[in-house]
């Protein structure tokens, strides 16, 4: 690990040069290259460099403990190894998780879809729920939110909202709340006081570049209406909205949230593109059982991962077994706690897969 941690230093000190070439400079596109490698490699180079400076200190201090010293600074230096030793054990685990291989999505704007599964009215509004709390989640990461395509109904839930997040590592953390979510409570309309349990699906897709789906246009049937709103009623008379049919595949996607024929096949392209690019991924990692067992989320989105309970206002995520007595919080967006926790579990596994 050290022979590799070493020359990712000397790749990042290439690199330093390299930004300040001119001809690197003057070229928009190597200068993008380099700096995303550069800023990619910087965590676990400064962990490196704080790694080799304890690792020396420690040595020079043990040096220091086989002079002839007098009783008290004997013990100074023995307080001293204590903490730097402490220090170098800490720095390893975590080049140990630095080093583990990075999924390349990770960086990637997200796309999602939030559907209501089983339970109705219910469902729907559970949805909408779940929509605002990832709109809370992305405000406090800094990122964007854009909705693409969205099917409100009469109570005001979501039969169905896509959105797109934009942001730095928005698909990183994301990823893991793909998957059915639950929810147990009272429904507003339930006057028996009656708890129902309903679901919503989550699908987190990373937005795929043109360069890594080959899309052509000869395989696209564009179909275009007059767009719609809740129950069916028209909410725009010209023909706007855009459906999108690529025929290889059967991946149709729509989108009429904007007044503009041009701009609803720009963002319903960037949903097809993102559809197919993980279709293509899922149908690869199905090769691949063993590995997508030991995931934190096998990546099956009818796999219940997630129970919101309202009466006990209790939140369990089912793949690790986490239960937070924090349901009005993480609704509001703060599900840092959760998500840090299922990142920790799939690095340990990770871990362990290596050691094996």
């Amino acid at each position: 690990m050290l022979e590799r941690l070493q020359s990712l230093e000397d790749r990042y000190e290439k690199l330093n040069e390299l930004l300040s070439d001119p001809e690197v400079i003057s070229d928009p596109n190597k200068l993008r290259e380099y700096s995303k490698e550069q800023s990619d490699l910087e965590e676990t180079v400064q962990a490196y460099r704080e790694y080799k400076d304890v690792s020396t200190q420690l040595d020079d201090a043990k040096v220091m403990l086989k002079d002839n010293l007098d009783d008290e600074m004997q013990d100074m230096v023995k307080e001293e190894i204590d903490e730097l030793s402490t220090q170098k054990e800490d720095l390893e685990e975590r080049l140990k998780f630095l080093m583990l291989p990075k999924d390349p999505n990770d960086d990637k704007n997200v796309i999602m879809e939030v559907r209501g599964a089983a339970g109705g009215d219910e469902a729907a509004l559970f949805a909408g729920d779940l929509f605002r709390m990832y709109t809370r989640y992305a405000e406090t990461q800094g990122w964007k939110i854009e909705v693409i395509e969205s099917h409100q109904n009469d109570v005001g839930g979501y039969k169905e909202v896509i959105f797109m997040v934009n942001g730095q590592g928005a698909f990183s953390k994301l990823k893991y709340e793909n998957g059915a979510h639950r929810v147990q409570r009272v429904p507003e309309t339930e006057s028996g006081g009656r708890i129902h349990t309903s679901t919503a699906t989550v699908a987190v897709l990373p937005e795929a570049e043109e360069v890594e789906v080959d899309i052509h246009d000869k395989d696209i049937r564009v179909d275009t209406f007059a767009s719609s709103g809740p129950g069916g009623q028209s909410v725009n008379t010209t023909m706007s909205a855009v459906r999108l049919t690529h025929e290889p595949t059967g991946v149709v996607v729509s989108c009429q949230d904007e007044k503009s024929q041009i701009k609803n096949k720009e963002k319903a392209m960037k949903v097809l593109r993102a559809r197919i690019y993980d279709k293509f991924q899922q149908e690869a990692q199905a090769e691949y059982d063993e590995n997508r067992k030991s995931a934190v989320g096998s990546g099956d989105r009818s796999e219940r991962i997630r129970t919101y309970n309202f009466p006990q206002s209790r939140v369990t995520d089912h793949r690790i077994g986490l239960t937070i007595q924090k349901l009005d919080q993480i609704l509001e967006g703060k599900l840092e706690e959760i998500l840090d926790a299922l990142i920790v579990e799939e690095q340990t596994k990770k871990l362990e897969q290596i050691g094996e």
